[in-house]
């Protein structure tokens, strides 16, 4: 019996050894692919040197037009991009075909004929019927800050923007680029994600395969041989 056990432990060697592989490749935490584009972040531009032309109230550091908010216009500021996406679409179809066919045939004995009389009738009907319905529904809410990535000659704000939420064993990542109207930006700097042009969204997560699971999944494997 020992001898058996040996030779069994010998030959599963190596599946073991691949499994162990797997486990601590599928344990292991990675960076999920990403849809969006370019840089998700960016530095401002240095502000040019001002000749210090301060007086008793005006201080060039701390001024600020009298009508200007804090709406991102520049490269390097922040906005709110508030997640509102839903979407749902329905395709159905169908076909049908019928056919239908019968034959007739009658042999008639002839005076002095040895072939009896007979008759013979066939038929035959063939149908089909096909139909189809596919349903989908989605539904994405949240809200991510993005910077200020690049200003198009027109004014647009190219902007992009990535949130990372660890969460015990795994990790989320939330991603978003796109293009902005800088007419959009409401007074609290927030944008509906509906009114980002060239949007690209995703939720991803490099959530890793708990030891726990691992440890089931050699067990059955070794059970499943094992006379017990």
């Amino acid at each position: 019996m020992l001898k058996i056990i040996r030779h069994i432990a010998t030959q599963l060697k190596p599946a073991v050894l691949g499994l162990l592989a797997a486990g601590a490749l599928t344990l292991s935490a990675c960076t999920p692919t990403s849809i969006t584009q370019g840089p998700l972040t960016t530095k401002p531009y240095p502000a040019s040197a001002r000749p210090p032309t301060n007086g008793a109230i005006y201080n060039v550091a701390a001024y600020r037009p009298l009508f200007e908010d804090r709406r991102a216009r520049l490269i390097g500021d922040t906005l709110m991009i508030n997640i509102t996406e839903n979407t749902s679409a329905t395709k159905a179809n169908g076909s049908s075909a019928s056919k239908k066919g019968s034959v007739d045939s009658s042999v008639t004995a002839s005076f002095g004929s040895p072939v009896p009389r007979a008759a013979f009738n066939s038929a035959s009907d063939l149908s089909y019927t096909d139909a189809a319905a596919a349903n989908a529904s989605n539904v994405f809410t949240g809200s991510i800050a993005v910077t200020v990535l690049d200003v198009l000659p027109n004014g647009y704000l190219v902007v992009g923007g990535e949130k990372q939420v660890a969460l015990d064993k795994g990790t989320e990542f939330v991603r978003l680029s796109g293009v902005v109207n800088p007419d959009t930006i409401t007074a609290a700097n927030t944008v509906p994600s509906t009114r980002v042009a060239d949007a690209r969204i995703e939720y991803r997560t490099n959530s890793r395969v708990d030891a726990a699971l691992v440890t089931s999944i050699l067990s059955r494997f070794f059970l499943s041989f094992i006379p017990l």
